[in-house]
């Protein structure tokens, strides 16, 4: 059995290129749902061809409620909602293998919609000292867990930042970066061709590795637990100061902090924890 679960963001999937077309409400968000679902459907079906029994979608945009569940492929199931004890990696714990679909670079990098949780005034991110987004953090969830990153799928340049994170994975670029806010897209029919051809590569590959006698068990408690330095720069000094208030977090440089966690897990619930307090300290106008 090959359980699959489907990390889903929405600033990397196919004709996203605008900050409406993903901001619940607008005409644009309501424009891009159905080509969000339509990415989704094209990788479930993929899956599903290529092996694996099970799909599981995790909504992981914002509200967490932009799929339309009457549209989904019926083979498979959607988490939708807030408030998961790990976020955009809800589900981590039941899959033998997870895809990263609709993902995007990170703060103060280039790339389409570019940008590590929206709102927090973030303008870089590093983990252990290299550049860092939402990617890496996720793939350091999955390794925890012993669950392989098998499919990337964004614009063409988180494909090739995850070539670092998950260097094992196959990638599909949807569209290619012309700046953060313009890219050259392919048309949907296009798109689904190409990530339903990879999601069955990548769910076959898989299941190939998995089948193999020298094959460890899958899950088989994950990779060992170690620590991680996060950094995190902000835009003003004032956010910065404001997250010193969370345990074990200190200053680094003017508009910095840094903490050091004990395992992958720990270090993203901190994370969050310090971008959502930066994001409260967020002045109108001033940021």
């Amino acid at each position: 059995m090959t359980r699959v679960l489907i990390s889903a963001d929405m600033e990397g999937v196919t004709g996203v290129t605008c900050p409406d077309d993903v901001e619940p409400g607008t005409a644009s968000w309501e424009r891009m749902r159905p080509l969000f679902t339509g990415d989704v459907n094209a990788v479930v079906d993929g899956l599903l061809a290529g092996g694996a029994s099970e799909v599981l979608v995790n909504d992981a945009h914002y509200t967490q409620r932009n799929l339309l569940l009457e549209a989904l492929d019926p083979r498979a199931r959607l988490l939708t909602g807030r408030h998961k004890p790990l976020g955009m990696m809800e589900g981590i714990e039941r899959a033998d293998a997870v895809v990263f679909l609709g993902y995007h670079t990170g703060a103060g990098q280039q790339g389409v919609l570019a940008h590590t949780y929206l709102g927090t005034g973030l303008t870089a991110f590093r983990i252990d000292g290299e550049p860092a987004d939402e990617g890496r953090m996720n793939a350091l969830i999955a390794e925890e867990h012993g669950v392989p990153v098998v499919l990337v799928t964004g614009d063409d340049l988180t494909c090739e930042a995850a070539g670092t994170w998950a260097p094992g994975a196959r990638v599909v670029a949807v569209k290619e970066c012309v700046s953060r806010y313009a890219a050259l897209c392919l048309p949907p029919a296009r798109s689904a061709e190409l990530l339903r051809e990879q999601a069955v590569e990548a769910a076959r590959r898989h299941r190939v590795r998995s089948e193999r006698p020298d094959a460890e068990t899958p899950r088989a408690g994950g990779a060992p637990a170690r620590s991680l330095r996060f950094e995190l720069d902000f835009h003003a000094p004032h956010l910065a100061a404001a997250v010193l208030a969370v345990p074990t977090v200190e200053p680094h440089g003017p508009r910095g902090i840094a903490f050091t966690a004990p395992d992958a897990t720990t270090a993203a619930r901190t994370f969050k924890v310090c971008t959502s307090i930066a994001g409260t300290a967020m002045e109108d106008h001033f940021g």
